[in-house]
């Protein structure tokens, strides 16, 4: 079969390996859909694991069933999660389930940028996810990414009628900005250095979109009735929007850090200017639970979350390297989709 493996973001080369074989509890997904995520480009997360097959945004037809398999059939559309928690641990029972142990050692085989994949029985038992007829594959994707983004809001605390501020207009801010949307916040402000992505984030339902050289807590004062926002995502990966957002946070509020900072970066906080009093919650959220998953498809199905207007970019596997460099360029792009059997 012909996989798409990464060696670094602009060496993306076209290879063959062999079809996985199934074993026990398994199946065998043939992959019609598999979307580019900002972490697939974090080159210093993933080049010293190079060369392997990523793809973890992943939907698809079940081509075979091993033994024992229940929940699903042959010929059955689904999207898959890469990384399942065991529901047994400490920090699943409190409701961590992200920060399992056995999540983070959970993954396909390869990844999704290939034309099978074999998923484990594990994920087969937890991370299977039937796609609505309504929802096409390549909308079903944005299973995971949509998931992490309920996780992370959920954790944050958002209320109706919030002020909430996005820094970063890429993917995962756009799709904030659209469930904030979808769940009452009030007003939605976005930020980003490129004017395609503020464009769009002013599309899918900010009320005033800034660019980040310009962005000041003062002037988020000035068009805010005189107050911070209560909820600040940071989608950004630069100490600057880390920075910004734990200055841009109201008494009360929240800053939620969605996105990593850079390598080894440090963020220094001026503590008790900013917080001594003030009651501010800096947390953070990674991934997303299989509950999470669920309801992320149960939204795509009801047509409550639209998503499709935001795939900007379509490639077969041979040209997978080129929306590589579409995302890892963060320029006129927004979600770049892998159809595997192209």
């Amino acid at each position: 079969m012909r996989v798409a493996m990464y060696y670094k973001n602009r060496d993306v080369r076209l290879e063959e390996m062999p079809v996985p074989v199934i074993g026990k509890g398994e199946i065998l997904l043939r992959v019609d859909a598999s979307g580019i995520c900002g972490s697939d480009v974090m080159e210093w997360y993933r080049i010293h694991k190079a060369p392997l097959v990523l793809g973890h945004e992943v939907a698809g037809v079940v081509a075979e069933v091993g033994e024992e398999v229940t929940g699903c059939k042959a010929g059955d559309r689904v999207a898959v999660a890469h990384h399942v928690p065991c529901n047994t641990c400490h920090y699943c029972m409190r409701g961590h389930h992200t920060v399992c142990d056995t999540l983070r050692t959970t993954n396909f085989d390869p990844g999704g940028f290939s034309e099978f994949i074999r998923v484990p029985s594990i994920n087969v038992h937890s991370g299977i996810f039937h796609i609505p007829d309504n929802v096409s594959s390549e909308d079903a994707t944005f299973a995971e990414p949509l998931a992490c983004v309920i996780r992370g809001q959920r954790l944050a605390g958002i209320q109706k009628g919030d002020t909430a501020l996005i820094l970063g207009s890429g993917i995962s801010g756009l799709l904030h900005v659209k469930s904030l949307r979808f769940s009452g916040a009030g007003r939605i402000f976005a930020t980003d250095m490129d004017d395609y992505r503020l464009e769009a984030a002013e599309h899918f339902g900010a009320d005033k979109a800034i660019n980040a050289k310009e962005y000041s807590p003062d002037l988020l004062k000035k068009l805010n009735n005189n107050r911070l926002a209560d909820i600040v995502i940071v989608c950004a990966t630069s100490s600057s929007a880390a920075e910004q957002a734990v200055s841009s946070v109201e008494r009360g509020g929240t800053v939620l850090f969605f996105a990593p900072l850079n390598y080894d970066q440090v963020l220094p906080i001026q503590f008790n200017a900013l917080f001594w009093r003030n009651e501010v919650t800096l947390t953070s959220s990674y991934g997303g639970s299989p509950a999470d998953y669920a309801m992320a498809m149960a939204m795509l199905g009801s047509g409550k979350i639209t998503v499709n207007d935001m795939i900007s970019h379509r490639f077969g596997l041979a040209e997978a390297g080129k929306g590589f460099q579409l995302v890892a360029d963060a320029g006129k792009s927004l979600k770049v989709v892998v159809e595997p059997q192209k």
